[in-house]
């Protein structure tokens, strides 16, 4: 990686980067790939980067119709945890937060990781109860979970309303102090270039409008820029899951629901962890340059449109505010909507296709982001190896078919999904 002074950083930022290096190459499409990663967002880049890594494949390339880092990957709320009850979604999890805490070394690029602390609040004692029992499933397989008394919730974040009278009276909580916050774009920036580094080819502006067929499997893919071969392709295109695979004629068990987020003006420090609800979906946390970033629940309808839905910006507002008064005084600057995969048990799908050749990430609802790092090296073994990884295993798309759901209830599974 080259180095600059700061006279040249001072230089490249008063003249709009003249000159600036570009952190990636824009190479034009070979007519063949070992392997075809539709989606260049995360969990695309970062199986590009692990397949190289990792597995020593080279003749790789990333499609993204539009621009890297301009989906969901720079459209959610930055929150990295593993804090979930079921086993097989805690251990993938936790693997993800292991990558994560190591992320900006082993990329060599700096993805803002803060362990700041992941709480979530208990409003009841039904609630207190339910994060007794996900503390007691993460501590017994290693995971770090505490559970917090009304007082210790105060004292960590004494902003919160803690009337006994308050709209959401808080009776406790439950925390993950390895949990936090990373720099969305961040993430998408650092992998592509450390996959271009090692030869994968990051290939911008060019759509998959087509599968190409070939004795009953897929043998490559038509774009906007024209016909390429691959081995093997892999789908990882969050929202998007649905009308990509229909191209090879399949269809998911997967409902598209636009999901939105909310920015205030910026302020100084006053919340320095992770605050969720696990009765309400409600989170809020403090970014670093000084917004309050709030979100809640998607808009319970099918939706490709990544726009925002006034009912939700109101309710989101309205249970911030009732969680931390003090909101109340500050200006929603900015809201904006992604695109999330349902599945039908609010798990992912990491998993070969029922089409020879085509492979599946999707389905993260709300987990996408903070699994960025495992997904990606999941996916890259199954994408180079044909098998799933221990950890991806119980992911399989053939899980529904077989009764094998993975239902983690109480963390924002869509009611009219389970």
């Amino acid at each position: 990686m080259k180095r600059y002074s700061a006279l040249a950083l001072l230089k490249a930022g008063l003249t709009g980067q003249r000159g600036w290096e570009r952190a990636w190459r824009d190479p034009e499409p070979k007519k063949s790939y070992d392997i075809v990663i539709i989606g260049g967002g995360g969990h695309g880049l970062a199986t590009a980067y692990y397949l190289a890594k990792v597995h020593g494949l080279r003749n790789i390339a990333v499609l993204e119709k539009g621009w890297i880092g301009g989906g969901n990957t720079g459209r959610n709320t930055t929150i990295v945890r593993s804090n979930y009850r079921q086993k097989p979604l805690h251990d993938l999890f936790d693997f993800a937060l292991d990558l994560w805490e190591e992320m900006s070394d082993a990329l060599n690029f700096n993805v803002m990781f803060s362990p700041r602390g992941a709480l979530f609040l208990g409003h009841s004692d039904g609630d207190m109860t339910a994060l007794a029992q996900r503390g007691d499933a993460l501590c017994c397989d290693g995971i770090d979970a505490e559970l917090l008394t009304r007082a210790q919730v105060q004292k960590l974040v004494p902003l919160l309303d803690m009337a006994p009278d308050a709209r959401f009276p808080i009776h406790g909580g439950l925390i993950q102090r390895r949990g936090g916050t990373a720099r969305h774009d961040a993430i998408a920036w650092g992998y592509a270039r450390a996959a271009d580094a090692l030869g994968v080819d990051v290939i911008q502006k060019c759509e998959v409008t087509g599968f190409a067929m070939t004795g009953g499997r897929v043998s490559g893919v038509v774009t906007t820029r024209g016909p390429i071969a691959a081995g093997r392709i892999g789908i990882c295109v969050a929202g998007n899951s649905g009308p990509v695979a229909a191209l090879a004629g399949l269809q998911l068990p997967i409902e598209a629901h636009t999901l939105q987020a909310f920015v205030t003006e910026p302020v100084k420090p006053m919340i320095d962890t992770v605050i969720m609800s696990q009765s309400l979906h409600c989170y809020i946390s403090q970014s670093d340059k000084g917004g309050i970033v709030l979100g809640g629940d998607p808009d319970h309808f099918p939706s490709y449109a990544q726009r925002g839905f006034p009912p939700r910006i109101e309710k989101a507002a309205a249970e911030a505010i009732a969680l931390v008064p003090a909101l109340s005084r500050l200006r929603m600057v900015r809201c904006w909507a992604g695109t999330t995969d349902m599945s039908f048990d609010g798990s992912p799908i990491l998993s070969a296709l029922p089409v020879d050749g085509l492979y599946l990430n999707g389905g993260w609802c709300y987990g996408g982001f903070k699994a960025t790092p495992a997904s990606g090296w999941c996916y890259a073994h199954l994408l180079a190896t044909g098998d799933n990884h221990p950890l991806a295993a119980p992911f399989a798309f053939d899980r529904f078919a077989r009764g094998a759901t993975i239902d983690e209830a109480g963390v924002g599974v869509l009611p009219q999904l389970r």
